[in-house]
């Protein structure tokens, strides 16, 4: 059934809001209590499908995880490094790649035991040798579908080794696939990336009591020392900036928008969308900074305002490849031409989402020129309303509804339900800004 947006015309975007909780946080803290010692304590973790999948997987690997319900606290009762049983059954991680990759590294070190990991139809389509590929280097052991690249993948346990590991692109996942396979190698792993990517393996698997380094170029550089064993933690997980992007640029774009997002994780390797609207000469205030289990925090306020074009190459990509999408609606808003390159990690999200949003922009009237690793976006180019899809990825489905916000006439948006992957009360936080 598609919703219809857009319908209120003149309709400012006015409040406070509270985005669920960091998506990347989410997985880990999971996934990290459940390998830890003794009991983790997980609040506000966000309750929706991707971190379910996590759950799902590790209850089916004889993990204790509590319910995860809305705003209530999680508990996970670690089984240690290799307490993980057999399952009976395949592992379905759903439509979520982070918990695919990231349990390519988990399962990868469990000597003699066998594990199967699918996924939907989407995430059967994703490539997965970019993970496999690196814990080989390891000694693992992982078949499947066109070389091993797509789901369903078998992973045979395997005493793995260390090694020196050169990644050939930015990707926290990947980075974190290899570094949850080095806690159980028999001796150091480096993982080195081209440049930095997100960091949140790395702090929180710091304070759960692992032995890891962080230096070269950049901080590029992670190494893990194993034989540490990991204990539970009480983790506090902040709100999502990826799901906070879509308020940001709302309120940039919106004639009258005056929005409070609060509690929102400001860790510096997932801040470029900061820096992209302040570029764009966006109002933004960060009020109330403080650091909550070791990741800082911040309330965000956003308001109305002119803006002008921006550039995006491939150094900031990994600060804000989930970002891209709703960007691109902000420049479709602003004087000049934008630019995204360096940017063809974009292909194999869960859409190939440069090719997605150019298309239903398009049909909004955008005019975009879209190239094998970005797109150059024509701003001041008035929107209009008209039939457009999420084609499943709820990045999409969220930046068409901020495209919708500012269109002439009513949009109607097919499949809105793929929000909740990430986000599941936007469309009712979206109405009540409204209001």
């Amino acid at each position: 059934m598609p919703l219809a947006l857009g319908t209120t015309a003149g309709c400012s975007l006015r409040g406070t809001v509270r985005v669920p909780g960091d998506k990347s946080i989410s997985h880990r803290s999971l996934l990290f209590g459940a390998i830890a010692d003794g009991t983790t304590t997980i609040e506000g973790l966000l309750p929706a499908e991707d971190p379910l999948s996590t759950a799902a997987c590790l209850r089916a690997m004889g993990v204790d995880v509590s319910p995860i319900e809305a705003g209530q606290t999680v508990t996970v009762q670690g089984v240690g490094l290799d307490g993980f049983q057999e399952p009976e059954s395949v592992l379905d991680c759903g439509n979520s790649g982070t918990t695919m990759r990231l349990m390519l590294g988990l399962l990868a070190g469990r000597a003699g035991r066998h594990f199967v990991l699918t996924g939907d139809d989407s995430l059967r389509r994703r490539p997965m040798k970019r993970v496999g590929g690196p814990l080989a280097e390891m000694g693992a052991t992982i078949a499947g579908r066109s070389g091993g690249n797509l789901a369903p993948l078998a992973i045979q346990g395997q005493t793995l080794h260390g090694a020196t590991i050169r990644t050939p692109v930015a990707s926290a996942q990947v980075k974190s696939a290899i570094l949850l396979a080095a806690l159980t190698a028999q001796s150091p792993t480096t993982v080195i990336e081209p440049v930095q990517s997100r960091d949140h393996s790395e702090r929180m698997l710091r304070a759960f009591g692992a032995e890891l380094s962080v230096g070269g170029p950049s901080n590029t550089e992670v190494t893990v020392t194993p034989g540490q064993r990991l204990r539970g933690q009480a983790v506090v997980v902040p709100g999502d900036i990826s799901s906070a992007a879509f308020w940001l640029v709302a309120g940039a774009i919106t004639p009258g928008a005056d929005l409070t997002v609060e509690n929102v994780g400001l860790n510096p390797s997932r801040t470029g969308i900061l820096d992209v609207l302040k570029q764009m000469g966006a109002r933004i205030e960060v009020l109330n900074q403080r650091d909550v289990a070791g990741e800082p925090v911040g309330d965000l306020r956003v308001t109305h305002g002119p803006l002008k074009a921006f550039e995006i190459g491939a150094d900031l990509i990994p600060r804000l490849v989930d970002e891209i999408p709703v960007l691109a609606v902000a420049a479709c808003c602003a004087e000049g031409v934008s630019r995204v390159s360096g940017a063809e990690e974009l292909r194999v999200k869960e859409t190939d989402r440069l090719a997605v949003m150019a298309r239903q922009l398009g049909a909004m009237g955008a005019r975009i020129e879209e190239f094998a690793d970005g797109m150059a976006i024509q701003g001041g180019v008035q929107l209009h309303g008209a039939e457009v899809d999420s084609e499943t990825d709820h990045r999409v489905a969220m930046s068409l509804a901020v495209a919708a916000q500012i269109a002439t006439g009513a949009t109607q948006l097919h499949r809105p339900e793929a929000a909740a992957v990430s986000y599941p009360e936007f469309w009712s936080d979206l109405e009540r800004l409204q209001a």
